[in-house]
């Protein structure tokens, strides 16, 4: 039976895997290089490299593989000796199961994973804020113009330090240390902006207020027409940050895409209720796929 090597994931073959992810025409957040490297230590995930594609498997807190990426459409999959055993996919973006589904006919199965869809915003719709359906959020937004004194700059290499401090700050106030997740998103986040200089398809924005950050975005380009926002922190002191820093961003580094994607709720009632808020225009859509033995 054949087998995939798997190993570490590493900045070496960084270039190769975004040429992979770009044949893959995705939208889906979870396979952007900059989410599977910020987040390899929390999820120990590891890439195996074959002729065509990259696998990707997790093995922490369980071994669960996620969809392999690369051009889906050149793959003959009914042949491809690494889908002759049985195995679980998670995150498989809806367009990879409708070629499953065509081309493995009854070896594949698939249930939809809602908590794990991300959720498609039109850039410029966000960036206005204009109409019924976005006035809470622009008056938020012209609340905070009118009662606080700041700027807004793009995210560079020299801001890094500044973003890391509010970080800090961000995490002692939500006492990160009581919660498993929001440590492993601080250690993420943390990594992620340490080697900000080092992954070129990085971009993000900062607030300012009386010489400190009190805002910040990460984000990336994960194709030609989409932008994902990977971290979005601000202090709810300053009453409409939130709703501020998401305009700012896309009014400026923003307003070269059609889309953004904001990432999952992860079956969180109340992050399902932000999300949707902000009138989604699309999802990409995830499924878990089971794969039987040939």
């Amino acid at each position: 039976m054949t087998e995939l090597n798997f190993e570490p994931i590493s900045f070496a073959r960084k270039d190769e895997y975004m040429e992979r992810i770009a044949l893959s025409n995705t939208k889906s957040s979870d396979f952007s290089f900059t989410n599977i490297w910020g987040w390899a230590d929390e999820y120990g995930l590891e890439w195996a490299w074959t002729k065509n594609l990259v696998w990707i498997r997790q093995a922490s807190p369980e071994v669960r593989y996620w969809a392999p990426i690369g051009n889906w459409d050149a793959v003959d999959w009914a042949k491809c000796p690494y889908m002759k055993q049985g195995r679980t996919f998670h995150r498989v973006p809806e367009r990879l199961w409708d070629i499953w589904a065509e081309k493995l006919g009854g070896r594949v199965t698939a249930h939809e994973d809602r908590g794990q869809w991300d959720y498609i915003y039109n850039v410029e719709e966000l960036a206005a804020l204009k109409g019924k359906k976005f006035h809470k959020k622009k008056n938020l937004v012209n609340q905070f113009k009118k009662n606080y004194t700041y700027t807004y700059e793009p995210m560079t290499a020299d801001c890094v330090e500044a973003v890391l401090e509010m970080q800090e700050e961000w995490c002692m106030w939500r006492e990160c240390e009581e919660s498993q997740s929001l440590l492993a998103e601080n250690d993420a986040i943390c990594r992620v902006l340490e080697h900000w200089d080092v992954i070129p398809s990085l971009i993000g924005g900062s607030i300012q207020s009386e010489g400190k950050v009190i805002a910040y975005t990460v984000a990336e380009a994960i194709n030609d027409d989409t932008v994902v926002i990977h971290f979005e922190k601000g202090k709810t002191a300053y009453k409409g940050i939130y709703q501020a820093i998401n305009a700012f961003f896309l009014q400026d580094q923003g307003a070269r895409f059609v889309y953004v994607n904001r990432e999952q709720d992860l079956d969180d009632e109340g992050l399902r209720k932000s999300k949707l808020s902000y009138n989604p225009v699309d999802f990409v859509k995830k499924f878990v796929v089971e794969l039987t033995e040939e």
